[in-house]
């Protein structure tokens, strides 16, 4: 008969952890949980120490067994359909526009300047480009060389596009010398 009561308890236990994680009410269904588990645990080891062990390893499985069922039909709970933001899923379409797709090798010109990031006038078409490092003002021709997602990486067509190099400052210890 005490055993009965003991599986009774431990059943009983298990669903108030399910009804905490599906009803949060701050703690109290999981004093509630433990509560019921270890007066089941008390009743099994009352019985016989052979059965206390057997309650005791099935507490161990059956807790975070039951945890996660919990946390598996959270989302699909009323409370869970508020709380959890729907994501996407694996159907779902990346957010990249199809036409980038179709612009690797074309060539463009730009309208505002890469550095590295800026606008791209490409087949009559505005488009947010990156260079690979590379400073690039308006109006430099450059190709699209690699096309990722929505990330679209130009290069400058020629070498008159760079800007000049930076004038070197002199170094004073030569002026010294001369």
């Amino acid at each position: 008969m005490s055993v009965v009561v003991a599986v009774l308890l431990l059943g009983l236990g298990l669903a108030f952890i399910v009804a905490e994680v599906l009803f949060p009410s701050l703690g109290l269904l999981s004093l509630l949980a433990t509560a019921c588990i270890v007066g089941a645990l008390a009743v099994a080891f009352s019985e016989s120490t052979a059965t206390g062990i057997n309650f005791l390893v099935a507490v161990a499985v059956l807790v975070p067994a039951v945890m996660l069922l919990g946390f598996k039909l959270f989302p699909k709970s009323p409370m869970g359909k508020r709380m959890v933001a729907p994501g996407l899923s694996f159907a779902s379409r990346p957010s990249s526009d199809e036409r980038d797709l179709t612009l690797l090798g074309h060539e463009g010109v730009v309208e505002s300047a890469l550095r590295p990031t800026g606008i791209v006038r490409i087949d009559g078409r505005r488009v947010d480009a990156i260079t690979r490092g590379e400073l690039l003002e308006p109006p430099a021709r450059v190709r699209v060389i690699e096309v990722s997602g929505n990330r679209i990486v130009v290069a400058a067509l020629d070498a008159a596009a760079k800007p000049p190099a930076a004038p070197r400052a002199a170094d004073p210890r030569t002026e010294e010398s001369a």
